[in-house]
């Protein structure tokens, strides 16, 4: 968080090294959280690629209270909400953001490890969006209870209420896929 701040400081003061920092620093944690919510890699892309030129374009006016690492996520998910209020939608695929698979040793666990994950995957999508966006912000984004809640302007109950309902559902799904 400190570094953070310092690198917002630097950025204020004309420093194209602190831009070109941030960019490195964040830039696959937010494709990986925006290509999990649309399950569009180059969509991702082009959204964390918007959200950075307005970053870089408003650093003047920018005043950081939290993470920039929350800051920023909150930036891609309000440009993931806006992408799928204008186009249908299309559900998310953590296997495309997950390398777990790929670093999976011998081909038997990799198997196993791809098809579980593509059930996982497949109940993510038939949750609600809501549930679908808190529970990537927490699992995948690492986000904490208290900073979705703020981004998403709700009561922290609210949020943690989703994420219980989600699990609850994804339970429910993955349970009956075993009988």
């Amino acid at each position: 968080m400190i570094e953070g701040k310092i690198l917002i400081w630097r950025l204020k003061y004309g420093s194209s090294d602190a831009l070109q920092r941030i960019y490195e620093k964040y830039v696959a944690y937010l494709v990986t959280l925006a290509t999990a919510l649309l399950n569009d890699v180059s969509a991702a892309e082009d959204i964390v690629h918007d959200v950075f030129v307005s970053f870089a374009q408003s650093t003047e006016k920018l005043r950081l209270e939290g993470s920039l690492k929350a800051y920023l996520a909150t930036c891609v998910v309000n440009r993931v909400r806006d992408r799928v209020r204008t186009r249908q939608r299309q559900p998310a695929r953590l296997d495309e953001a997950c390398s777990i698979c790929s670093t999976a040793n011998g081909p038997e666990l990799s198997a196993v490890c791809g098809e579980e994950l593509q059930k996982l995957s497949c109940a993510i999508t038939k949750l609600p969006y809501e549930q679908k966006e808190v529970i990537i912000l927490h699992l995948q984004g690492g986000l904490m209870f208290k900073q979705i809640a703020e981004s998403q302007n709700l009561s922290i109950n609210t949020v943690q209420s989703r994420y219980r309902y989600a699990l609850d559902k994804l339970r429910s799904l993955l349970n009956s896929e075993m009988t």
